[in-house]
């Protein structure tokens, strides 16, 4: 008897032993760096940033086995060298955990998950089969959320948690604000002329992120591409587009959601001489009637060089935001 509860008791520390070793996956919480002058960003209470999250965001990011195909991964056209652009007219993956509306037609509204979903369930179609029978994901996806079973759900988390870190807002713009930097005096004049009717920029690409994150039909066609009315189908939105950021305009060419601009002095010259008229152009074009806003030859060149000054050179080179496999 007092042999079989040796045994017993034995079997029971080994068992205890056992589990105890077993590894526990508690993810660190991530501290997330947001502009001194940005509003706070409204992160979901059920997806947490998270060192291991992230991380496995990034990885997905950059990796082509997160399309059906094997053949393109979202840093195919969301390169970080162009403010996470690309020379295919798409919108940059910048600051998107304040915006909700994405997509150059709103077609996703929501949340950062919203678009992700978009991504992972139409545009990449993903093969979660192929993300499961990887060596390495099942063992981070369980560190990250607990669970070696790979689901839509889990790489939308992952993504998301990624696209909130990818956040500009030290360009020289900024540091003026600060008080560390100076405008030169052509800079300011672009300013000025950016920030008042004359130059009639500030109404559309407004606040700290240089967009309303509103749709606007800005006077590009007389018989404008339909845009947002192909998502509400109300006629009264036949033209519209999202404004886009212009933080790191200088990296994004080209310009407008169909690309036709290759350099921001075609679109300084399109807003001062080029705007057409058709049903739905945007009350705030004020000076539709003349054609733009009729700038002068230095101060097209003065509102280019302010444009010059929201470029966030740390943020293309942020070796966070680079590929992991590299």
């Amino acid at each position: 008897m007092r042999l079989l509860l040796v045994i017993i008791i034995s079997g029971l520390i080994i068992s205890c032993k056992g589990n105890n070793e077993q590894p526990v996956y508690t993810p660190k919480p991530y501290t997330l760096n947001i502009p001194a002058n940005f509003p706070p960003m409204n992160i979901p209470a059920d997806n947490p940033l998270t060192v291991e999250g992230v991380e496995l965001g990034r990885k997905l990011y950059y990796d082509k086995k997160l399309h059906v195909n094997g053949d393109k991964a979202c840093a195919s056209c969301h390169v970080q060298a162009y403010s996470f652009s690309s020379d295919a007219a798409v919108l940059p993956a910048v600051n998107l955990g304040w915006s909700n509306k994405f997509l150059w037609n709103g077609s996703v509204q929501g949340t950062v998950e919203d678009i992700m979903h978009h991504e992972v369930a139409n545009f990449f179609q993903t093969d979660f089969d192929v993300l499961q029978n990887d060596p390495e994901y099942p063992e981070l996806f369980k560190k990250a959320f607990g669970t070696e079973a790979i689901t839509e759900e889990e790489v939308v988390l992952a993504l998301a948690q990624f696209f909130r870190t990818m956040n500009s807002g030290n360009a020289k713009f900024d540091r003026v604000l600060r008080g560390e930097d100076e405008f030169t005096n052509q800079e300011y004049l672009g300013y000025e002329l950016f920030f008042t009717e004359r130059g009639d920029c500030f109404h559309c690409h407004a606040t700290v992120f240089f967009t309303d994150n509103l749709m606007h039909n800005n006077a590009l066609d007389t018989e404008p591409d339909p845009g947002y009315f192909t998502v509400t189908g109300d006629s009264l939105d036949f033209g519209k587009f999202k404004s886009p950021t212009l933080r790191n305009i200088a990296y994004t060419a080209p310009y407008m959601h169909d690309g036709r601009y290759a350099s921001l002095e075609e679109v300084v010259e399109f807003y001062s001489t080029g705007l057409n008229k058709s049903a739905t152009v945007d009350p705030l074009m004020k000076n539709l009637s003349k054609g733009g806003v009729q700038l002068s030859a230095e101060e097209k060149s003065a509102l280019v060089a302010f444009l010059k000054t929201l470029s966030d050179e740390d943020f293309i080179r942020n070796p966070d935001l680079a590929n992991p496999n590299q």
